[in-house]
C-alpha cells in the first residue's frame, strides 16, 4: 500500500499562491518598464542633490528654501552650459550627419572595405536585406511621425523625471522615515544603517560618475579639436556620455570615433585617436575609477560586468548605466542578510 501523502492542502495552495505572485509580479514588471526606469533615474538623481541639499540644512536653512536653491542652481547650470554648447554641437553634428553618405561611400572605395568585400560580400548582404524590407518610399510621412513622436516621448519622460525628482525631494525623507518608525525598534537599527550605506554609496557613485565623465568629455574635446577632426564637439561630448556605461561605454566610443577620424581625417590622426584612446582608457580604469570609487562603491570587476550585460539586455542604455548602483546596493543588503544569518548562528560576528 503506498504512503498518504505528506503534503497537505494548505502546503499545496500557499505554493500555488506564491508561483501565481511571482508571476503577476514579473507580468508588471514588464508592463511598468518605463515607468519603473524613469522612477529608477528619478530615485537617482534625487539622492545625488539630495547631499547638496543636506550640506545647505546643516548650514541652517530650512529644508524647502534648500531644495528650492539646489533646484534653481542646477537650472541655471544646465541653461549656461547648453547655451554654450549645445548650439555649436549641434550644428556639428547636423553638419556630420549630411555628410555621412559621403563618408559610407569614401569608406567603401577604402582598401579595407574591398579586403572585407572579398570574403564576405557586404554589399550583397545589405541589398538583400533592402529587396526583403518593406519599400522605404512609402515612406517620408511615417518616419516623420516617428520621429516626432519620439521627440515627445523624450520631452514628457523628461518632465515626469523633473517632478518624480523635485517630489522625491520634499517628501522621501518623511515617507523613509514613517517607514522606519513602523519597524521593530530591535530591527531599526540595522535598516537604517543599510540605508546609511546605500545613500553614501549612491550618492558618492554618481557624483564622481558626473566627475568622470566631464573629464573623459574635455579631455576628448580638446583632443579632437587640437588635431583638427572637423566634429570635435558632438563627438568629444558623446565620449564623455560614454563613461556612464562601465568598460563597454569607453571602448565602443573610441572606436566608433577613431574610425571616424579614419574617414575624415586620414590614417595618421586615426593612429594618434586610436592611441590617445588606449591611453585615456588606462587613465580612467587604473587611476580615476579607483581614485573616485575608492570610498563609494566596491564591487567586483567581474560582477560589475555581468551586471551592465544584465541590465543593458533588460532595459537597454539606461538598465547599462544603473547596473553598478543597483548591483552596489544588492551587495550591501546582501552582506547584511548574512550579517544576520551569521548572528542567528551564534558566529563571531566583526562590528559593522
Amino acid at each position: 500500500m503506498g504512503h498518504p501523502s505528506q503534503v497537505t492542502l494548505k502546503t499545496a495552495f500557499t505554493v500555488c499562491f506564491a508561483v501565481l505572485a511571482v508571476a503577476t509580479l514579473a507580468v508588471l514588471l514588464v508592463k511598468a518598464e518605463v515607468a519603473l526606469i524613469l522612477t529608477g533615474i528619478a530615485a537617482l538623481l534625487a539622492v545625488a542633490l539630495n547631499h547638496l541639499v543636506a550640506l545647505l540644512v546643516e548650514a541652517g536653512l530650512k529644508r524647502g528654501v534648500a531644495i528650492a536653491l539646489v533646484l534653481s542652481m542646477v537650472v541655471l547650470a544646465l541653461t549656461i552650459v547648453g547655451s554654450l554648447v549645445i548650439p555649436a554641437a549641434v550644428a556639428q553634428a547636423q553638419e556630420l550627419i549630411a555628410q555621412i553618405p559621403s563618408l559610407i561611400e569614401e569608406f567603401r572605395a577604402s582598401r579595407f572595405f574591398q579586403r572585407l568585400e572579398v570574403h564576405f560580400h557586404i554589399i550583397e548582404q545589405l541589398e538583400q536585406q533592402a529587396q526583403d524590407t518593406t519599400s522605404l518610399a512609402s515612406g517620408a510621412l511615417p518616419p516623420l511621425l516617428r520621429a516626432v513622436t519620439g521627440v515627445f516621448s523624450l520631452l514628457g519622460a523628461g518632465v515626469t523625471v523633473a517632478f518624480l525628482v523635485v517630489f522625491m525631494l520634499a517628501f522621501g525623507p518623511g515617507l523613509v522615515e514613517r517607514l522606519l518608525s513602523q519597524s521593530l525598534p530591535e530591527h531599526r537599527t540595522r535598516y537604517e544603517r543599510v540605508l546609511s550605506k546605500v545613500y553614501t554609496a549612491t550618492g558618492g557613485y554618481l557624483a564622481g560618475l558626473t566627475l568622470i565623465c566631464s573629464i573623459n568629455a574635455t579631455l576628448t574635446t580638446t583632443f579632437l579639436a587640437i588635431i583638427g577632426m572637423p566634429f570635435f564637439l558632438p563627438l568629444g561630448i558623446a565620449s564623455g556620455f560614454s563613461s556612464m556605461v562601465p568598460y563597454a561605454g569607453p571602448i565602443v566610443a573610441g572606436s566608433t570615433i577613431s574610425l571616424l577620424t579614419l574617414a575624415t581625417a586620414g590614417p595618421w590622426k586615426a593612429l594618434a585617436a586610436v592611441i590617445y584612446f588606449i591611453l585615456y582608457g588606462q587613465l580612467e580604469g587604473n587611476v580615476l575609477a579607483p581614485l573616485v570609487f575608492r570610498r563609494t562603491v566596491h564591487v567586483n570587476p567581474l560582477l560589475t560586468l555581468f551586471a551592465v550585460v544584465f541590465f543593458a539586455e533588460l532595459a537597454g542604455i539606461i538598465g547599462a548605466v544603473l547596473a553598478v548602483p543597483l548591483m552596489a546596493t544588492g551587495q550591501i543588503i546582501l552582506r547584511e542578510v548574512l550579517l544576520v544569518r551569521r548572528e542567528k548562528l551564534g558566529a563571531r560576528v566583526p562590528p559593522p
